[in-house]
């Protein structure tokens, strides 16, 4: 049902699956944007209460929005949702379309961080945990569940600026982003 009121408040055709692709088996949803799908892992979230897996829909629901409707964002959002910054230091670059890799050196503190920090995460996740209160209403467990998916500390936007200066060096020192 939220699915759907989604997609026709926003004008998005987008598809459903509760079958995560192969190498997303322990995430709890995804978005892919070539084939305009939401992901949602069914299984892994089947003893979890509604509003954890309402945030989880509403959040990449939100990505959705992002990557398809780019004009409705600001232009740190468009241009930080080209980079993905994983835990490990494992970064991703969109571009033509494709995702490419490289790895950088640091704590999984400090990547946990920017991973959070991420400008479209942080969209992402304020507006799942402002839709799942509309839903289920405000409790102290929603709060920690939205709390866990913020950093500590805002992350300086100069920090996401050199780290994605870093990933295109790297990117372009490895002839991956040509």
């Amino acid at each position: 049902m939220y699915f759907d009121k989604y997609c026709k408040d926003n004008r998005l055709h987008l598809k459903i699956s509760f079958n995560m692709p192969s190498g997303y088996e322990t995430a709890n949803g995804m978005f892919n944007f070539e084939t305009k799908t939401v992901f949602i892992n069914a299984p892994y979230l089947s003893d979890v209460a509604e509003y954890k897996k309402a945030f989880y829909l509403f959040h990449e629901l939100r990505h959705a929005s992002q990557y398809l409707n780019p004009e409705q964002f600001s232009d740190e959002i468009n241009h930080s949702i080209q980079y993905t910054i994983m835990y490990d230091g494992t970064c991703y670059k969109l571009v033509n379309g494709k995702y490419l890799e490289c790895k950088l050196d640091g704590d999984e503190e400090y990547f946990t961080n920017l991973y959070l920090g991420q400008p479209y995460e942080m969209d992402a996740n304020t507006f799942a945990y402002e839709e799942v209160k509309k839903i289920y209403g405000d409790s102290e467990e929603l709060r920690k569940m939205y709390e866990s998916c913020i950093p500590p500390q805002p992350i300086p936007r100069e920090l996401y600026e050199s780290t994605f200066a870093m990933i295109d060096e790297k990117l372009s020192n490895s002839g991956l982003s040509r």
